[in-house]
């Protein structure tokens, strides 16, 4: 299966307060209530947490979009958001995920079970001892989900939408057009002809690995931790994928640090769970670390300039910083990343 893959684009929907206080209303009726805008990220979902009289609690999430998917190009239909065809995925895998109350999504919005806020990054930030025994946790429920999600229903909106070479080189092209030359580092011809040459090699690389359920962004701002359960949340772009991917994204989290000895053992935990080599999984963690960390870095500098957010700013040095970690490791035995080395250095000025 190949091609970059998304949902039609659904009618932009306007935030209506009448609609919102429907929706409420018809959750628990004549029950007083009280709510507050939640904290977002990077997207245009907007999020409202609601008290009812009652003790009731939920979360309204509404997507002024509907379905679509902002970065993919080609379409495909559906009668039902993402959201809800992979939540339904991984309840059925037996994956922690939000309830969900009442469903208007043909108005952009969904009542869902109120998780609280102590997302992985929170409970960490309070409970820094728990570090080892939460990730063990999220290792092992992601390598759990992996082996149920290996043989995907073909109609299921995650197996229309694939990291191909397309996509893994438009991710990489990300970076250059934003975390270069938006920052003002413009390539020379010599150089641009390199960079090009070494994305188009990294992405059919990683491109011809098997592939299988991704979360694509399971990292600590989209888990919820209870009393030691973690809950998948943002799991609306789930595609397929190679197996290391979300494994990177919790271990080489822009948000986190781990010194080397903590994320071996983690990659080793995986490899068990999954009956792999873990030298091989080790290499292949490095190898989309290069991949899915250059993305990272241009995409914190396009939310900063395109959707006026800066927050994610402070994590583009720390983010570049792990590409070369794991381009240090991958140099000795892979001459295009030892190449990569040299160009980044170049390019970004550093001593090499």
């Amino acid at each position: 299966m190949s091609g970059v893959v998304c949902l039609m684009p659904e009618p932009a929907h306007a935030f209506d307060e009448r609609e919102f206080r429907d929706l409420l209303e018809a959750y628990a009726p004549q029950t007083p209530y009280v709510w507050s805008t939640m904290a977002g990220g990077a997207s245009t979902r907007k999020y409202f947490r609601v008290a009812y009289e009652n003790g009731r609690t939920a979360v309204a999430m509404f997507v002024p979009e509907g379905a679509k998917a902002e970065e993919l190009e080609k379409s495909r239909s559906s009668v039902r958001w993402p959201f809800l065809e992979v939540r339904d995925l991984l309840a059925e895998a037996g994956v922690r995920v939000p309830t969900v109350y009442l469903d208007k999504t043909d108005r952009g919005w969904l009542l869902l079970e109120d998780l609280g806020d102590d997302t992985l990054a929170n409970y960490l930030a309070r409970e820094p001892a728990q570090k080892t025994a939460i990730y063990k946790r999220a290792v092992a429920d992601l390598a759990a989900a992996q082996l149920c999600l290996s043989a995907l229903p073909s109609e299921s909106v995650v197996c229309s939408r694939v990291f191909d070479r397309d996509l893994l080189l438009w991710e990489i092209q990300h970076f250059r057009e934003w975390g270069l030359e938006a920052r003002g580092i413009v390539l020379s011809a010599n150089d641009r002809e390199t960079f090009d040459a070494l994305a188009e090699r990294l992405a059919a690389k990683i491109a011809s690995w098997p592939r299988g359920f991704v979360h694509r962004d399971y990292q600590s701002r989209n888990l919820m931790v209870n009393q030691g359960d973690i809950t998948w949340i943002d799991f609306q772009d789930a595609l397929l994928g190679p197996r290391v991917y979300d494994l990177v994204a919790l271990l080489n989290d822009s948000y986190q640090v781990f010194d080397r000895e903590f994320v071996d053992a983690r990659i080793a935990e995986f490899a068990f769970a999954l009956s792999v080599d873990p030298n091989v999984l080790a290499t292949e963690f490095d190898t989309v670390t290069v991949q899915r960390k250059l993305k990272d870095a241009g995409r914190f500098v396009f939310i900063d300039r395109v959707k006026n957010n800066s927050s994610f700013l402070q994590f583009v040095e720390p983010t570049i910083e792990k590409v070369f970690a794991s381009l240090g490791r991958l140099a000795s035995a892979d001459a295009d990343m030892a190449e990569w080395i040299t160009l980044l250095n170049r390019v970004l000025k550093r001593n090499s």
